[in-house]
């Protein structure tokens, strides 16, 4: 019989079954990548090299190799197998833009493909190598599901395939061989065992028997509003800027700033870079809705949520030596000074400080490997456990190393979290910080948020808005990128 913990928990299978077309779970990333001198260790570096550094990396998460299968009867919750019919082809997708491949043509790239479903019947994780861009650069985005990257059992596996030196360094690839496919008698026989033996696969699969009626209650309830709707003659509700009945195709869009900006107005205002990239966040959001003439049309400030990292006994402790945990902060956009909202966004996170709990930012910089594509992770699985609280905006805010990373000696140069979208919720922002960068990732609903370009070109004004308070410049654009531009998401 399988082991007991290889069963799907409760809170991963829930990913799996609140999952709709409009709504699908599934994180991703965008990494740009310059392979440098031919001759040099980078050199040469294509979808066959890569492929080649997944095969030597994936041992080290073993669940991308795993499918889930259900138990007949559902007597138990299903159970992670071995996919025999695993196929690193179809889970590394070749893909190019044509040459020189722009920004927009990346960005749409990039949309399109995160607006699908991942297929259930195979490992839930895909990655596309795509070719094409301007300078000869390479962009990975990675696509996985929130099911599979739990941070205990599980890391991304984005964060064991980069290297601190461009050396390439292969780990010995496996002898892997699947272990045999359950019979659904053997599946039968196995959830019984577990649920006579195992008070807590009992208790797991009731707590799941709830949550799932109670998701399905709601389910419901939402259906029968859009009949009486329909019935009434009312027609269906859009929702306003930042809420609505979300489409099944999305927008994407990337913004680079510079690391020292965000540090020089913490030296002059206090708080912490955290607060300032909120504050930032605020200004871009409060000049956003300023376009659409609704800042001050009742929308005087958004609630958001941000998972934050703490030390927590009562909390389940992720593999990356911190919990996660729900953090609510709300966004003062009625407020015309930036340098009052970035006070007020500071003094909410004050509380948070003074606990002892909080998690300082390099502590989690200096984590082995790049641990930001993991809490990123993490946090949008808090954030959709929050999903019944009044929130409008989830903001997941990861500090990365500031030196370069590598994947088969080709030196990562950028990184743009995509983080997904919870129901009725148009838009996400997800904010990674890396090599003297801060990089936002925006993710919109296609037709709920058509002009999500704005509100990138709003945050950038936010952040220069902002240092104008504290240097009277202007962010600086980062060294070696003044040139020549670079598609980014």
């Amino acid at each position: 019989m399988r082991a007991v913990n290889d069963r799907v928990r409760s809170r991963d299978l829930a990913f799996l079954e609140n999952e709709t077309p409009t709504a699908p779970c599934h994180n991703a990333t965008v990494e740009v990548f310059d392979p440098g001198d031919p001759s040099g260790p980078g050199g040469g570096f294509d979808y066959d090299r890569f492929v080649a550094l997944i095969l030597d990396r994936i041992p080290f998460v073993p669940r991308y190799r795993q499918r889930v299968q259900e138990v007949p009867g559902h007597l138990a919750n299903p159970v992670w197998v071995d996919d025999d019919h695993f196929d690193i082809g179809y889970h590394v997708r070749r893909s190019a833009l044509p040459r020189p491949g722009s920004t927009e043509q990346l960005r749409e790239l990039v949309s399109r493909i995160v607006s699908r479903p991942l297929d259930r019947s195979r490992p839930l994780w895909e990655i596309y190598f795509v070719e094409g861009l301007a300078d000869g650069r390479v962009a990975l985005l990675y696509k996985t599901h929130q099911a599979l990257v739990d941070g205990v059992e599980t890391v991304d596996l984005g964060q064991v395939l980069l290297d601190k030196d461009p050396d390439v360094q292969l780990l010995g690839n496996d002898e892997w061989h699947p272990h045999r496919h359950p019979s659904p008698a053997g599946l039968v026989a196995s959830a019984l065992h577990d649920l006579i033996t195992e008070r807590g696969v009992a208790l797991d699969t009731a707590q799941h028997a709830v949550g799932s009626v109670l998701r399905t209650a709601d389910r419901f309830a939402a259906g029968a509003g859009r009949v009486v709707a329909g019935l009434a003659g009312r027609r269906p509700d859009r929702g306003n800027a930042l809420t609505g009945e979300l489409s099944q195709q999305r927008r994407i869009v990337g913004v680079e700033t510079r690391l020292d900006d965000y540090r020089t107005i913490r030296d002059a205002h206090g708080g912490t870079v955290n607060d300032v990239i909120l504050a930032t966040v605020t200004g871009g959001l409060r000049a956003w809705l300023m376009t659409r003439s609704e800042s001050m049309g009742g929308l005087r400030q958004i609630q958001a949520v941000v998972p934050v990292s703490v030390i927590d006994r009562e909390l389940e402790a992720t593999s990356l030596g911190s919990q996660i945990a729900p953090h609510f902060v709300t966004l003062p956009i009625a407020e015309a000074s930036p340098v009052v909202r970035l006070h007020q966004v500071s003094y909410s996170f004050q509380a948070h400080k003074e606990t002892g709990r909080a998690v300082a930012a390099n502590r989690l910089a200096g984590i082995a490997g790049f641990a930001p594509t993991t809490f990123h992770a993490i946090g949008s699985r808090v954030a959709a456990a929050e999903v019944r609280r009044d929130f409008q905006i989830s903001i997941t805010n990861v500090p990365g190393p500031q030196s370069p990373l590598y994947a088969a000696g080709a030196r990562m140069v950028r990184t743009f979290p995509i983080p997904p979208l919870l129901p009725q919720h148009a838009l996400a922002i997800g904010v990674t910080s890396y090599d003297g960068a801060v990089f936002y990732g925006i993710t919109a609903d296609r037709d709920l948020v058509p002009d999500v370009d704005v509100l990138g070109q709003c945050v950038t004004e936010a952040l220069a808005e902002l240092l104008d308070t504290a240097t009277g410049g202007r962010p600086k654009i980062p060294r070696g990128r003044r040139k020549k531009a670079v598609p980014k998401p």
